[in-house]
C-alpha cells in the first residue's frame, strides 16, 4: 500500500522551501556592505565611460 500523506503539510513544506531559496537569493543580492556597493558602482561608471569614449560620432 502507498503511504498516506497530508497534502496540506506537503504544500506548507514546499512553500517553506521556496521562501528559503528566495531568502538565500536576497542575501546574495542585498547583503553587501556599503564599500562593496560603492566599488561596484565605480566599476560600472568606469565601464560606461570607457564605452562612451569609444562611440563614433555621426
Amino acid at each position: 500500500m502507498a503511504d498516506i500523506i497530508n497534502l496540506r503539510n506537503v504544500r506548507k513544506q514546499k512553500a517553506r522551501a521556496e521562501r528559503e531559496t528566495q531568502a538565500s537569493q536576497n542575501r546574495v543580492l542585498f547583503g553587501r556592505t556599503k564599500a562593496e556597493k560603492l566599488k561596484d558602482a565605480a566599476e560600472k561608471a568606469k565601464a560606461e565611460k570607457h564605452i562612451d569614449g569609444h562611440k563614433r560620432d555621426e
